[in-house]
């Protein structure tokens, strides 16, 4: 009776633990963290937050990592961050372009850096939806987020979201998206000249 009675307990403890997790992901200052950073050991220490997202070597990707590189996997919808010296790493989710025909890979660089951009449909976006507006001031109407990093592709850019519903999910119209808090910290590990690789 004892025995069953502690099984009970441990399995009421363990839900009710599990049910506060989940709670206080909920709670402002509590989010949970949707990257991955693996920071270069110091001291003997490497820091890894969870992800489903797997890990990779920048080397079958890049001849070197000169000004820093980034890998945009459009397949498992994550951005790969080395930086130059090889000493930071960042995993991110990432929106991805809605059809193959609004998709491009290959490689290009980061061109301009802009913090609160402002944006203006396409030609081609304002063909498919014309009750779209011309132009977007900066703020939390704005399609592109908080930061953006301009590719040398034109129209295409690697830039936060308002939208975080759009993050893990083919939702964009050519770009690249992530977490405002993301590209916050991406825009601040780039520089003009970073290369990029889309796969």
């Amino acid at each position: 009776m004892n025995a069953d009675r502690t099984k009970y307990l441990n399995r009421r403890t363990l839900m009710g633990a599990a049910a506060a997790s989940l709670s206080m992901s909920a709670v402002p200052g509590f989010a949970q963290d949707n990257s991955t950073e693996m920071d270069a050991p110091r001291q003997g220490s490497v820091r890894n937050n969870i992800s489903s997202f797997r890990m990779l070597d920048w080397r079958p990707y890049f001849s070197d990592t000169k000004k820093g590189a980034i890998l945009v996997d459009t397949t498992s919808r994550a951005l790969h961050f080395w930086s130059e010296d090889q000493s930071v790493y960042k995993l991110y989710p990432t929106s991805v372009p809605l059809t193959e025909d609004l998709t491009r890979r290959g490689r290009t660089e980061i061109t301009q850096k802009v913090v609160g951009p402002t944006w203006r449909p396409t030609p081609e976006m304002k063909i498919r939806n014309p009750e779209w507006p011309d132009f977007v001031p900066a703020g939390p109407e704005n399609p592109l987020g908080t930061h953006a990093l301009h590719l040398s592709w034109t129209y295409y850019r690697i830039h936060g979201t308002h939208d975080t519903r759009k993050i893990g999910r083919r939702s964009s119209n050519g770009c690249v998206g992530l977490y405002n808090e993301h590209i916050a910290v991406l825009f601040d590990l780039t520089k003009v000249g970073t290369q990029v690789l889309l796969i």
